[in-house]
């Protein structure tokens, strides 16, 4: 039975740190729920500004006033805790890692984490507006534009986490690349098929209009030469 006690310790190790994983969200959210509906505000602060008279927000459930805030608010906590999240699981497996791994994999986390802020941020003050005012221009002048706060919430998300892993993008290359699965030239030369391929996931990700596909293709397609760029820095220098 003696050798069953490292993986029964593992196991334990493993269940402490899901637990303390879990604890962290749950400490971050109850603390943001008082300020729930500041968050929301926040959020819903971009259609707002596109609104004219007679357009509003309004809520077609009765639990949605109270769900949609503590939703948003759930994935704000989600994204701030996963710093503490990272370092549990960063303290149970890197034991175990090389150095070259650690590195790459710390690497990996801080620069992913930021891009997708960066994504996030970038949908938000400059897709936002353009997309939500594309929508409210081609609304009919006989027709009177009322968004249900569910569905709102619903399209946002869909938006910031789509540009937050699309500028993950450079981070994935750069992973293949150190680890050799691809080579660089192949990259390059696959770009064609890639440019295709921004459009497809734009389509798949994005609202079904042309504005919104070409807003997230673009940014892709730039974040794939900018993979391409740093790997081949980092490829020199080694």
């Amino acid at each position: 039975m003696t050798h069953f006690k490292p993986f029964i310790q593992q196991l334990i190790e493993l269940r402490n740190t899901l637990f303390r994983a879990a604890v962290s969200f749950i400490i971050i959210f109850i603390c943001l729920s008082f300020y729930a509906n500041d968050i929301y505000s926040f959020f819903s602060a971009p259609i707002i500004a596109k609104l004219t008279d007679g357009n509003r927000l309004v809520s077609t459930g009765l639990t949605s006033t109270f769900l949609v805030p503590l939703k948003i608010t759930a994935f704000v906590s989600f994204l701030l805790s996963l710093p503490f999240i990272f370092y549990q699981f960063w303290r149970f497996i890197s034991p175990g890692l090389y150095k070259k791994e650690k590195k790459l994999i710390l690497f990996s986390f801080v620069s992913g984490f930021v891009l997708f802020f960066i994504g996030m941020a970038f949908a938000y003050y400059l897709i936002f507006p353009i997309v939500f005012n594309f929508f409210i221009l081609m609304t009919p002048s006989n027709v009177s534009l009322m968004i249900d706060i569910s569905n709102y919430l619903d399209l946002i998300l869909s938006l910031l986490i789509s540009f937050g892993l699309a500028f993950e993008v450079p981070v994935i290359i750069l992973i293949l690349v150190t680890l050799g699965w691809v080579k660089v030239k192949k990259l390059e030369e696959a770009r064609p098929y890639m440019i295709v391929i921004a459009f497809i996931i734009s389509a798949i990700l994005t609202p079904p209009d042309v504005i919104s596909q070409f807003c997230l293709a673009i940014p892709l397609c730039f974040l794939y030469e900018l993979g391409l760029f740093v790997s081949k820095r980092i490829n020199l220098k080694a």
